[in-house]
């Protein structure tokens, strides 16, 4: 077993490290999500925290974990009579990304249900990190149906499974902890107000603290056993400093003022809900016992509000998490009541009232822009096309809810919530012989194909005499994410500012539905002479909307450009990931200048689109009493549809809720031509 890096040894990361320690003294305190760019220790210092972790006391034998004081009554294993057992490390389990819903909960073992009659559970992840750690690396991109499953587990403190004829509940208490890297897509703000507190985490600027990282991690790459071995004594007086304060925990008093200034808080920042409060509250309390206090105290609130609140204020998936801290010392001030000195002179052991984790490198990290703050400039000045009378970029109007826009036929790619697709959830079609491993049997199939041979096969008590080519496996039709490539115009036709405004409105409309709908976005611009890749296809829909609204206006309209760059990204993207299928998303009104015979040359740019069978839509910004109907022309050459603005609203009278559809069609996942409704 290799020997983790030393949770003492970790350089900076204050936050990170208090956070994951509040966790470790108070597990109620609901787990930590970790946010923040590539490269900022977040799995190393999770699998540190293991190694600090109290051992616990476990029934022999048992394959959830109970506790041998107090045996769970309906665990499946039981029942446990109390007391014995054996003492072992707290378990730190990994969930993959790619990992299945019976990987996750466990599942009914199939084939001797079938051929033994006998109901056999086999547990999941869930049991096994059972009063341990679960950790999920890149948790933003974990399947939503599975992030569902781990955080009401996490809420309940149990797992309860339900499927093929079997009901098991057992007990599922773990410090649950998330990474992610903003980057490459946000969780949704439901699913973050279940992650009891979030912390931002970005390298160090400091020339010496970033020395200090390398050279550490030199050392331990070199020798970690003797490195581990340097750091000991620090990594056993935190491991005791846990352990008192998890025994201090019961002992610490959360007094009406700190309630008050808990309260007082949440409705100040607005925030959704009671969970805050609550989380506020256990979190203030681990704070007092990791300070070695009784009583809380009004830094304790504000170190709470500072790490449970962020992630929480997000009302749409375009907010950036963040708290005003002058705004929260000016409502803790206004309720700290008469003769509350705490939050005027706080503990100068930091915020916490101590509560920071002990650390033996360089001075403190200073206070880093959030992640992606620096990818959401406007677009480079020197990669903008030329042309003449560009105008400073203009705020997007209020976005809407929009109608479906969705790909026709049967696809095959990411789960996600737009075009019809073949899928591991969703409902049941059909059945089929399993190509690998059986992950979902149609049970009615199977007894189909297995009944007609039991008298050959010998059969004379109970149970079915089941073989392997009799297993079925279930065919299920749900919904799949896809890619929505937006190429928009720039150019002075559309520069107006009252009409870009409507434009870029319907365009972050949009991007907010492919955020709902689990899509990869790109966005593609054109105006002056050329086309350029504002953001190439990425699953961080909030930097397509930072790039958006930074898009410039004025210019020629190469709209043709603007075609064949798409052409060109979306041939990439069927060589990255060709399950995915695109949906190509135009908004311009239609005009084409610049160059000999612009208007042609978009036709011929668009055919391209419309021979692959690439499914379209042009939203006609064109406005005015006259309207020349070009965008209609572009989506017939697309082999598309068109909409206007209005639309494109969920809520318009104007128009019938339609499919993309192609005057060829689209081919399915199965080959064949496939034409929308």
């Amino acid at each position: 077993m290799s020997t983790p890096y030393p949770f003492t040894a970790i350089v900076g990361q204050d936050d990170l490290r208090l956070g994951l320690l509040l966790n470790a003294v108070s597990p109620a305190v609901g787990g930590v999500l970790v946010r923040g760019e590539k490269g900022t220790a977040k799995s190393t210092a999770v699998r540190a925290l293991a190694a600090l972790m109290p051992e616990v006391d476990v029934v022999s034998g048992c394959r959830f974990s109970c506790d041998p004081v107090s045996p769970d009554p309906a665990c499946p294993d039981g029942p446990h009579e109390a007391g014995g057992g054996v003492s072992r490390a707290a378990r730190t389990v990994e969930l993959p990304v790619g990992a299945s819903e019976d990987r996750l909960v466990g599942a009914l073992d199939i084939e001797r249900a079938l051929a033994e009659g006998v109901k056999a559970f086999e547990p999941g992840l869930l049991a096994d990190a059972h009063r341990g750690i679960l950790y999920v690396d890149e948790v933003n991109l974990l399947h939503d149906h599975l992030v569902d499953l781990l955080l009401d587990a996490a809420a309940m403190g149990a797992s309860y499974v339900e499927r093929e004829g079997v009901s098991v509940r057992h007990a599922a208490r773990f410090l649950l902890v998330g990474t992610m890297n903003p980057e490459e897509g946000e969780l949704r703000p439901q699913l973050l107000d279940r992650f009891g507190l979030t912390v931002e985490v970005a390298a160090s600027r400091e020339t010496d603290q970033r020395v200090e990282v390398v050279r550490r991690r030199l050392a331990y790459d070199d020798d970690p056993a003797g490195f581990a071995a340097r750091w000991a004594d620090e990594e056993g007086a935190l491991r005791g400093r846990i352990v008192a304060a998890r025994a201090l925990l019961p002992q610490v008093t959360l007094g009406d003022r700190a309630l008050r200034q808990i309260a007082a808080t949440c409705a100040a920042f607005e925030v959704d809900g009671m969970r805050a409060d609550i989380v506020m509250a256990r979190t203030a309390t681990a704070l007092a016992a990791w300070a070695g206090r009784t009583d809380v105290l009004a830094e304790d609130v504000r170190q709470a509000a500072l790490l449970a609140l962020p992630h929480r204020r997000r009302r749409n998936p375009f907010d950036a998490p963040g708290l005003d801290e002058d705004k929260l010392d000016d409502t803790l001030e206004q309720n700290s009541g008469e003769g509350d000195g705490g939050g005027d002179d706080p503990d100068p052991d930091g915020p916490g009232g101590g509560g920071q984790p002990p650390q033996g490198d360089g001075p403190d990290t200073p206070p880093q822009p959030e992640a992606g703050d620096g990818d959401t400039p406007g677009l480079p000045s020197q990669g903008r096309p030329a042309g003449g009378g560009e105008q400073q970029p203009v705020r997007a109007a209020e976005p809407f809810r929009t109608k479906m826009l969705s790909v026709p036929g049967i696809g095959e790619g990411a789960a996600g919530r737009r075009s019809r697709a073949r899928t591991e959830h969703g409902r049941t079609t059909g059945a089929r012989r399993p190509e690998g491993l059986l992950t979902k049997l149609h049970l009615t199939a199977t007894v189909q194909a297995a009944a007609p041979h039991q008298h050959a096969r010998g059969r004379t008590g109970r149970g079915l005499v089941v073989r392997r080519d009799d297993l079925r496996q279930a065919t299920r039709e749900g919904r799949e994410g896809n890619l929505v490539l937006f190429v928009v115009d720039g150019s002075g036709s559309m520069a107006a500012r009252q009409r870009m405004g409507a434009v870029k409105g319907a365009v972050l409309s949009l991007l907010l539905d492919a955020y709902q709908r689990r899509d990869k976005v790109g966005l593609i611009t054109f105006r002056g002479q050329g086309a350029e890749v504002a953001l190439p296809p990425t699953s961080s829909v909030d930097t397509a909307a930072a790039r958006l609204e930074t898009l410039p206006t004025g210019g020629r309209t190469p709209l043709a450009a603007g075609l064949l760059k798409a052409h060109d990204v979306l041939r990439v993207e069927r060589l990255r990931d060709p399950s995915r299928r695109p949906l190509l998303v135009v908004v311009t009104d239609g005009r084409a200048t610049g160059g000999p015979d612009p208007v042609a040359l978009a036709a011929r740019a668009a055919r391209l689109h419309e021979a692959e069978g690439t499914a379209s839509v042009v939203v006609d910004c064109e406005s005015g009493v006259v309207r020349l109907g070009l965008a209609g022309r572009l989506a017939r050459d697309l082999g598309g549809t068109a909409v206007t603005l209005d639309e494109l609203r969920a809520d318009s009278i104007a128009g019938l809720v339609r499919d993309v559809q192609g005057t060829k069609g689209t081919k399915g996942s199965d080959g064949s031509n496939r034409r929308a409704a």
